[in-house]
């Protein structure tokens, strides 16, 4: 569904129309995840692995009110040139304020199931999702609820680790979202290949993948497909160097009285420098590796009956 509001790049569209495979990427990790320029050469490594699939990136933000549906590299290295200071987060609360009040703004996760459902993109890659934090039950990620009513297959490491991944998994049931294993039968825990929790189904080909979302459309089923994948085994960290630093990092932010939207970039923060660089090796790997796996599920989808 188009709106005045929403520009589609001109290749993204002749994919679209074409049925060509198209992969949604987020504008966050621009914005608000990396320093530059590391964000600019990840987002553009992003394309770079989507391209090599054969198939058409899509990365979403919105740029002085106008939601738009493939960035150039001129869009991009002017929103990492702004970074944090100078572009909203985006979820679906926040798209109607940048929107009227022609902001610029990076899309969430959850914000990005919006745009590319409305565009009619059907896979979107990510590093990991938001979900229940650590300590504060009744904090849970806008993403989570998304999940639960954008059919969108959201393609990622799992939820990032710095949060609390069983109570994760409970939401995620209740909102009726299958969690499948891409090679794995246990959640991948961002930075580390494991959790050690159980997924609901593990799928080894992104044709089976493929099968399970026309299945979802078929029933008429409104909710997202999960697809979490390992982070590539070189550059994972230990689970118990990434538990360590995440627990140090998770007590710092309690006794800095950190809530809210700002428990995520503290934490994250901390656990690189505990970390010593290796938690953004581990999130630069994973990022990529999903968005190649993204392709892949996206060109299987794209000549499936």
């Amino acid at each position: 569904m188009a709106t005045a509001h929403l520009y589609i790049s001109d290749e993204v569209g002749a994919a679209l129309l074409a049925g060509s495979p198209v992969v949604a990427l987020e504008s966050t990790l621009i914005t608000h995840g990396f320093p530059y320029p590391a964000n600019i050469e990840t987002a553009t490594a992003m394309e770079d692995a989507i391209r090599a699939e054969g198939a058409v990136p899509a990365t979403i933000a919105v740029i002085d009110g106008q939601i738009r549906v493939g960035l150039s590299r001129a869009e991009i290295e002017m929103l990492g040139g702004l970074g944090s200071k100078g572009v909203r987060k985006c979820s679906r609360r926040d798209l109607p304020i940048v929107v009227g009040l022609k902001q610029h703004g990076a899309t969430t996760v959850a914000g990005t199931m919006i745009v590319a459902h409305m565009a009619g993109i059907q896979v979107f890659a990510t590093g990991g999702i938001g979900g229940v934090h650590r300590g504060h039950p009744q904090d849970i990620s806008a993403d989570l609820i998304e999940l639960g009513r954008t059919p969108i297959t959201v393609v990622c490491a799992g939820a990032k680790s710095i949060l609390d991944l069983p109570l994760t998994m409970e939401v995620l049931e209740t909102q009726g979202v299958p969690v499948i294993g891409y090679g794995t039968e246990t959640l991948p825990a961002f930075y580390s290949r494991s959790s050690g929790l159980p997924v609901d189904e593990r799928v080894d080909t992104p044709e089976d993948v493929a099968r399970i979302a026309r299945a979802r459309d078929a029933l008429e089923l409104a909710h997202g497909i999960l697809v979490t994948v390992p982070v590539p085994e070189a550059e994972a960290l230990p689970e118990d160097v990434a538990e360590a630093a995440i627990a140090e990092a998770t007590r710092q932010a309690d006794a800095a009285g950190v809530h809210g939207k700002d428990v995520t970039p503290f934490v994250l923060a901390k656990v690189l420098e505990l970390t010593e660089g290796r938690s953004q090796q581990a999130n630069i790997a994973a990022l990529v590796n999903n968005a190649r796996t993204g392709a892949q599920i996206a060109s299987a989808l794209a000549v499936l009956p």
